[in-house]
C-alpha cells in the first residue's frame, strides 16, 4: 500500500445509512439447512470455540481414501489442514456420486450462446457418468503427453463444458490447474505459463462472445512464441470452426486425441496439503501473483459453504446457475468444486448476458427452471439499465434464492434485484470473500439471519472477522477500519507460487497476527459487516480485481509514453472503472487518436477487462518530494472533486491546477 494511504484505512467515514431489514421468508426457512438466527449463532460459536471439532464433521461428508490424523497445524502464516488424509477433488465432484448410485443424474446443464434453427440454442446434459468417463480420457491424455502429478496445467478456454472436464482431469491425476480467463491477451497467458512452468495448455479455436468469435488459439500461438521454450503440447477444442493455425507435433485435436484414449483412470489419492490448483490474480506491483490452493482444505470449505449459503438440498429438483467464468475463482469455488459434491445440477451459460436480446438471462431462467441464481452487481446494474421489461417478459417463478457475488452491492441495486428478480420472495446472499479466501467468508444463511441492502451481514462458521486498527485493536460499532481474520479457515491460500515473501508481505504483514485482505470495513451494531472497499491500489472492475500496476505498465510500454497513473473512480455499471492519466515523452503530441490508440494498446497488452474507462494526458503527476505519485488526488479528481485533505507533501502545487484546467480533455 502507498505510503501516503497508511494510516487513513482506519478512518474511513461510511456515508450509507441502511435501516431497511428483511427477516428470512417463512416458507424459505422452514426447508433450509439451518432455520433459524439461534441456530445459526450457537453453530458459529461452537465452531470458534472448537473449531477441530467442527471441520472434521464437515470433513468427514466427502469421501477420504485415508482419514486425516490432525485437523489443524497452524504456525502463522502458515495452516495445514487434515495432515495424514487422502483424498481426490475429482473423486468427490464425481466418483463418490456414482458409488452411491447417482451416476445416471444430471451433474452440469450447459447452455450455448448462438441461437440455431427454431429459435432454440444448443443444449447438453452432461450426467456424474459422463463425467467420469470424460475426465478419466482427459486424464490419459494428459498423462501421455508426459504430465506428471504435480505439474501445472494451463487451461485457457471458453465456458463450455470441457473446461470443467479439463479442471477435473487435472485434479484427477494431481496435476495442479491454472486457468486463465478467455478475456486476457497474449502477454498475460505468456506471463502465467512461464511463472507455472506449464508445458501444457489447453485450449480452444475460438469462444463465442456477443455472436462474434474471439480467437483463443491465436492467442495462445502468440503467448507460446513470448514464453520461448516452456509450451511442449497443446490441446485444441474445435468449437468455433474458426480458421486456426494447427503446428504438427505441438498441437493435439481434442476430439482426435480423446476418441484414441483409454476411458478407465482411477482418481490418484492426494494428500490434503498437494496443491490443487493455482489462480492468477492481479497485485500491486506488475507481476500477477499466483495464488496457491490445495486439496484437502479448499474441498472441504467450498463443499460446506456451498451447500449452507445456497441452501442446496439433492433430490429437490434444484437447478443452480452462477454466471461467473471458471476463469475467475468463484467459477471454480461455485460452480465446480462446491457445487458438484453437494449432487445439485450446476448450469453453465457459455455467452453474453444480452445476446441476442437483453432479456437472455431471464429467458434461460424460465426455459430451465433455476432455482438458485448467483451473478454480480456489475451486471445487476446492466440490467437495471436495460430496464424492468425484460425480465417481465419471462416467468421467474422457479427462482428461490438470489446472490450477489465480487464486490459490495449498493442498496438500490439489492432493491431493484429484490423486487423485480425475486418477486419479494427470494432471500438475497450478498457474499463477501476473495480469491484469496478459497470460498464466501462473510454471508447471509439464507434461512436464518436477517438481511439489510448493502451489507454482507455475518460470518460464516469458522471465520472470526473484525474491523481493526493498524495495531490490531477491534474499532467501535460503525466506525470504518481494516478488514481482518484472526484465525485460519480450511479454504484459506496457502501461499504465492514461488514467492514466500510476496505471500507474507500482501497479506500477515500489516496488522500482526491476523490475515488481512487489504479492505475497509465498518460493523454496526447488530454486527452486520459493510465492506467499504479496497484500501491498496487493486482496483474492482466487474467484480474482477485489476493492479493499478499492470495498466500502468501496460501503458508505459507504449512507445509515446513516458509515465502514467491509474486510479479507480465510480462507474454506473461496473461499480469501479479505470481512470488513466497519462505524461507523454517530449516531442510527442496529445490528439483524440492518440488516447483511442493507448486505450486499445491497454486491451492488447493485458484484456479488454482492463481498458481505461477514461485517459486524461497531462504535463506532469501530482508527486510527493520522495517520488511516490499521490494517487488520492488523482481518484479525487476523477470523481470530479477539488483535491480535498492533506496536500502538504506535494512536490509541485501546479500539477494539480492544470490537471483541473484539463479535467474535461
Amino acid at each position: 500500500m502507498p505510503a501516503e494511504n497508511q494510516g487513513a484505512a482506519t478512518d474511513i467515514q461510511s456515508i450509507l445509512q441502511e435501516k431497511r431489514v428483511f427477516p428470512p421468508p417463512r416458507d424459505f426457512a422452514a426447508s433450509a439447512h439451518i432455520k433459524s438466527l439461534d441456530e445459526y449463532r450457537a453453530m458459529y460459536d461452537r465452531s470458534l470455540e472448537d473449531p477441530e471439532a467442527f471441520w472434521a464433521e464437515a470433513a468427514r461428508e466427502l469421501h477420504w481414501y485415508k482419514p486425516f490424523t490432525r485437523v489443524l497445524e497452524w504456525k502463522l502464516p502458515d495452516a495445514r489442514w487434515f495432515d495424514g488424509g487422502l483424498l481426490n477433488a475429482c473423486h468427490n465432484c464425481v466418483d463418490r456420486q456414482i458409488e452411491a448410485g447417482h451416476g445416471a443424474e444430471v451433474a452440469i446443464i450447459w447452455e450455448g450462446e448462438p441461437i440455431g434453427a427454431g429459435g432454440r440454442p444448443e443444449i447438453r446434459r452432461l450426467t456424474y457418468d459422463d463425467l467420469e468417463y470424460e475426465t478419466a480420457k482427459l486424464a490419459n491424455v494428459l498423462d501421455g503427453l508426459g504430465v506428471n502429478r504435480g505439474e501445472v496445467v494451463t487451461i485457457y478456454m471458453g465456458m463450455v463444458p470441457e473446461l470443467v472436464i479439463a479442471v477435473l482431469a487435472c485434479a484427477r491425476i494431481g496435476a495442479p490447474h491454472s486457468v486463465i480467463f478467455g478475456g486476457f491477451s497474449a502477454t498475460a497467458i505468456a506471463d502465467r505459463v512461464t511463472d507455472a512452468k506449464s508445458k501444457v495448455i489447453i485450449t480452444c479455436d475460438g469462444a463465442w462472445r456477443r455472436g462474434k468469435i474471439v480467437s483463443l488459439k491465436d492467442n495462445v500461438d502468440e503467448a507460446i512464441h513470448l514464453a520461448s521454450g516452456v509450451v511442449s503440447h497443446t490441446i485444441v477444442l474445435k468449437r468455433c470452426g474458426n480458421k486456426i493455425r494447427m503446428v504438427e507435433g505441438r498441437d493435439h485435436d481434442w476430439h482426435e486425441v480423446m476418441s484414441q484414449a483409454e476411458p478407465d483412470r482411477d482418481p490418484t489419492p492426494m494428500n490434503a496439503e498437494d496443491l490443487l490448483f493455482i489462480l492468477y490474480t492481479s497485485g500491486t506491483t506488475g507481476k500477477p501473483k499466483g495464488i496457491m490452493h490445495t486439496t484437502g482444505g479448499y474441498s472441504v470449505y467450498t463443499y460446506l459453504t456451498a451447500k449452507y449459503i445456497f441452501d442446496l438440498h439433492h433430490g429437490q429438483n434444484q437447478v443452480y446457475w452462477c454466471t461467473a467464468d471458471v476463469g475467475w475463482v468463484t467459477g471454480h469455488s461455485y460452480i465446480i468444486y462446491g457445487i458438484l459434491p453437494n449432487r445439485v445440477p450446476t448450469f453453465m451459460y457459455e455467452g453474453a448476458p444480452n445476446h441476442p436480446e437483453p432479456d437472455r438471462f431471464w429467458d434461460i431462467i424460465e426455459r430451465h427452471k433455476v432455482t438458485q441464481f448467483y451473478t454480480a452487481p456489475t451486471a445487476i446494474r446492466a440490467f437495471m439499465k436495460w430496464g424492468e421489461e425484460h425480465p417481465g417478459k419471462h416467468d421467474l417463478s422457479s427462482l428461490r434464492l438470489l446472490g450477489t457475488v465480487g464486490e459490495p452491492i449498493n442498496p438500490e441495486a439489492w432493491m431493484w434485484y429484490h423486487r423485480v428478480i425475486g418477486g419479494e420472495r427470494c432471500p438475497i446472499v450478498d457474499t463477501w470473500w476473495q480469491t484469496e479466501t478459497g470460498g464466501i467468508l462473510i454471508t447471509p444463511l439464507p434461512g436464518a439471519i436477517p438481511t439489510k441492502p448493502g451489507s454482507c451481514t455475518l460470518p460464516f462458521f469458522g471465520i472470526d472477522a473484525a474491523v481493526v486498527d493498524e495495531q490490531g485493536v477491534e474499532k467501535p460499532a460503525n466506525t470504518g477500519g481494516l478488514l481482518a481474520i484472526r484465525k485460519p479457515w480450511p479454504g484459506m491460500l496457502r501461499g504465492v507460487y514461488g514467492d514466500r515473501n510476496r505471500f507474507i508481505d500482501a497479506y500477515f504483514k500489516r496488522i500482526k497476527g491476523m490475515y488481512f485482505p487489504a479492505d475497509g470495513a465498518r460493523r454496526d451494531e447488530d454486527g452486520y459487516y459493510w465492506i467499504m472497499g479496497r484500501v491498496d491500489d487493486v482496483i474492482n472492475v466487474a467484480g474482477h480485481r485489476l493492479g493499478t500496476m499492470e495498466v500502468e505498465s501496460a501503458l508505459v510500454s507504449h512507445t509515446s509514453v513516458a509515465e502514467a497513473a491509474v486510479v479507480g473512480m465510480p462507474h454506473e455499471i461496473k461499480g469501479q472503472g479505470l481512470a488513466a492519466f497519462v505524461t507523454l515523452k517530449t516531442g510527442q503530441t496529445a490528439t483524440e487518436d492518440l488516447r483511442t490508440e493507448l486505450i486499445n494498446h491497454v486491451a492488447r497488452e493485458i484484456g479488454h477487462i482492463a481498458k481505461p474507462d477514461q485517459l486524461r494526458f497531462t504535463d506532469a503527476l501530482p508527486k510527493t518530494r520522495s517520488g511516490k505519485i499521490m494517487r488520492r488526488l488523482l481518484r479525487e479528481i476523477a470523481e470530479g472533486h477539488a483535491p480535498r485533505g492533506d496536500t502538504t507533501t506535494l512536490e509541485d502545487f501546479s500539477v494539480l491546477a492544470k490537471l483541473r484546467e484539463n479535467e474535461e480533455s
